[in-house]
Parts: C-alpha cells; sequence; structure tokens
C-alpha cells in the first residue's frame, strides 16, 4: 500500500503533540499539561455574534481572502501599528493555514528557511514537504532570539526567516534590540522575515515588538484561536505592506484551490473579537505560569517565560526530554518531549493552560519523579 503514496508523504512524521493528545483520551483523569489550547470558552458577545450572523444568512462562500469588513479592520490595524502605507491582508483558516498558504507561496525545492531551535512543529514538516532546507539557529540555553546564528546562517540560497515571539515551546518574548538587529540583517539581503505572532495577546510584560515595526519584508501572521478561546473556530489572518502585496495574492490564488475561505460567520463574529479587552486572561495565564514555575524551579532547570503558556524545562540529569516524558505519562502525567520542537533532545514541554488545581498536582507529581 505505501507504494501509492507520494514522496512528499515520507518528509514528515505524525504529530508528536497529537499523539500524546490521542493518548490522553485513553487515561482515566490525566493531568494533561500537554496541548495548547486555551482552559477558558469563547466569550458569549462571541459566541451571540456567531449566533447572530449563522440566523442572519452569513453561511455562504466569502470572499477568498476574507469577508471584507474583516480584511480592512485588520489591515487598518496593522497600518497604525507599524506605519505601513497600505497593508494588504487575508483571512485564513488559523494561523496553520496562513502558515502554510506562505510557505507554498515562497519555498521552492532547495530554498532555505532559517528557523531559531526550539521551534514551533509545524515549520519544520512543512518547508520538508515543500522540499525546502530547514536551517536551525541554537537558541539554547536561554532561548533568546540567535542575532548572531542567524546572520552566519544567511546564505545564497536563503528564502525566509522564521521568527515567533511569544514563542512555543518556549514562551520566550524577542527584545526590540534583537528584533531591529534581524530586520537589519534580512534588509541587507532582502530576504523576507514570516513572524508567527498568535500568541501576541499573552505577553506578561507589556506588548511584544513585532518585525512589522521595522522591517517592510515581513509578514506577520497573527489569530483568534489562543486569545479568544476558540481554536476550534480555525480562524487567522496574515498581512503585510504593499511591497509584498504579491506575495498575499498568490496566498489568495492558491487558498482559491485549497481551503476556499475561512469560516464566514466566524469571521463576522471576528469583527467583534478585535474590539475585545483579554487582558484579564493574560492576568490569569501569568498566575498559572507562576504557579509551575514557583513549585518546579528549584527541582528542575528553567528559563521563566515572558509569554504565551509554555514552559520547556530541562530534563533532570542523566535522562533525555522522552525517557523523563514516558516516566511522567506512567503517572498521569501528559507532557511533550522537546524533541518534538528541537533537534535536541533534553527538554521537555509543559502547557499551563489547564486548571490551577490540575498544575498544583502536576507539580507535585513532577517533582516526586525527579
Amino acid at each position: 500500500m505505501e507504494d501509492f503514496l507520494s514522496d512528499r508523504v515520507g518528509r514528515i512524521d505524525a504529530s508528536g503533540i497529537r499523539k500524546v493528545f490521542a493518548l490522553g483520551a485513553s487515561l482515566k483523569d490525566p493531568i494533561n499539561l500537554s496541548i495548547g489550547q486555551p482552559d477558558f470558552d469563547v466569550p458569549d458577545e462571541l459566541k451571540e455574534a456567531a449566533i447572530a450572523a449563522i440566523r442572519g444568512g452569513q453561511n455562504r462562500y466569502s470572499q477568498t481572502a476574507g469577508v471584507c469588513e474583516l480584511v480592512e479592520k485588520v489591515c487598518g490595524l496593522a497600518q497604525a501599528e507599524f506605519g505601513w502605507g497600505g497593508a494588504r491582508g487575508l483571512i485564513s483558516s488559523g494561523v496553520s493555514a496562513g502558515l502554510l498558504l506562505s510557505f507554498m507561496s515562497l519555498i521552492n525545492p532547495g530554498d532555505e528557511v532559517i528557523i531559531p531551535d526550539p521551534y514551533f512543529v509545524m515549520y519544520k514538516h512543512l518547508v520538508n514537504l515543500l522540499g525546502g532546507k530547514c536551517v536551525f539557529v541554537d537558541s539554547y540555553p536561554g532561548f533568546e532570539l540567535p542575532v548572531d546564528g542567524i546572520r552566519e546562517a544567511v546564505s545564497e540560497k536563503t528564502k525566509l526567516i522564521i521568527l515567533n515571539s511569544p514563542g512555543n515551546p518556549t514562551g520566550a518574548v524577542y527584545t526590540a534590540e534583537q528584533v531591529k538587529a534581524v530586520a537589519e540583517i534580512a534588509r541587507e539581503k532582502g530576504i523576507i522575515v514570516l513572524s508567527d505572532e498568535i500568541y501576541e495577546k499573552f505577553s506578561y510584560a507589556g506588548r511584544p515588538p513585532s518585525i512589522g515595526e521595522y522591517y517592510e519584508r515581513s509578514l506577520v501572521l497573527r489569530g483568534f484561536g489562543k486569545a479568544y478561546g476558540m481554536p476550534g473556530w480555525r480562524l487567522g489572518y496574515v498581512v503585510c505592506d504593499e511591497c509584498l502585496h504579491e506575495v498575499i495574492e498568490a496566498m489568495t490564488k492558491i487558498q482559491q484551490y485549497t481551503f476556499v475561505c475561512a469560516p464566514t460567520p466566524f469571521q463576522m463574529a471576528a469583527i467583534t473579537a478585535l474590539e475585545m479587552d483579554v487582558s484579564g486572561h493574560v492576568a490569569d495565564y501569568k498566575v498559572k505560569r507562576d504557579i509551575i514555575c514557583d513549585g518546579l524551579g528549584d527541582s528542575f532547570e528553567i528559563v521563566t517565560p515572558k509569554g504565551a503558556f509554555y514552559v520547556f524545562i530541562k530534563a533532570p540529569d542523566g535522562m533525555s526530554g522522552t525517557e523523563f516524558v514516558a516516566k511522567a505519562i506512567k503517572s498521569n502525567v501528559l507532557i511533550i518531549p522537546g524533541n518534538v520542537f528541537s533537534e535536541r533532545d533534553t527538554h521537555f514541554r509543559i502547557s499551563y493552560a489547564t486548571s490551577n488545581e490540575k498544575l498544583r498536582q502536576g507539580v507535585e507529581v513532577l517533582r516526586g519523579l525527579v
């Protein structure tokens, strides 16, 4: 049967995150610190907006690029935030779809894509799927943006630099100085920078810097799933300055033959979402972060995250990340081995997007395993 499969399928592996997620469904009341989805529900105001759109007949295809009012809204916000002259935008079926459309529009076989390591799992596999080459730049042990490493990694084949801040799996938030430095590297060679900012709302020390502020040849990807508790609604967007309008046009063309459009009633609700304040949830998640870091800080080597809702923790001495995760799962705690997100197998990832009670239970179990 394998002879019928395309060669590209062999370039990717099944998601390690989803494997643990599926395992959680088979365990009895596990302490699930594995999956990155908020534990709070969609605000009632947004539920009502989606219901009103459905009842009002907004159930047909939207324009391929998205509902015009929403596209105009995200472009206007980008222009105000980044000082762009004429932003272009596309509404995607989650940031994941935005990543795929971006990569399909830009990456040819043999093109090199620079990715700080650790990284969100999807980057590696999408680049491989398209025949590109990942060039990983190590950011251990502190997970800061490895500016010097990125500079050294640039070659004549470099097509794209990927940034993710606040980041998954580390929770790192890059500084303005670091982001500016990468902008200068990219500007010198005319390289496009793609910035995955799905966790942009979850920054615990104020608004995180964005490459869009410092570099005109940047693609900025943001979404609604994490900030508004609606990951199942599959809604994100991509914006760029007018100098990259051809990229948005290419993404829109590919969307015509793939996703067609993002879900229309949820796009209508997203117009309302852009006006909502989620700072209360962010404050709650800072408390959750502190439960994990304070509870495990004397037993594990931890870099305190400044954003998102993950902690990337070094496994105990003498154990790989995979070995420690296997031990934790036997104790009914679901966490993710670090090699899912890295070329190393030295760490594990905790998602603290769950109840405080579950977090405290998880802390006690993990401390007992050391």
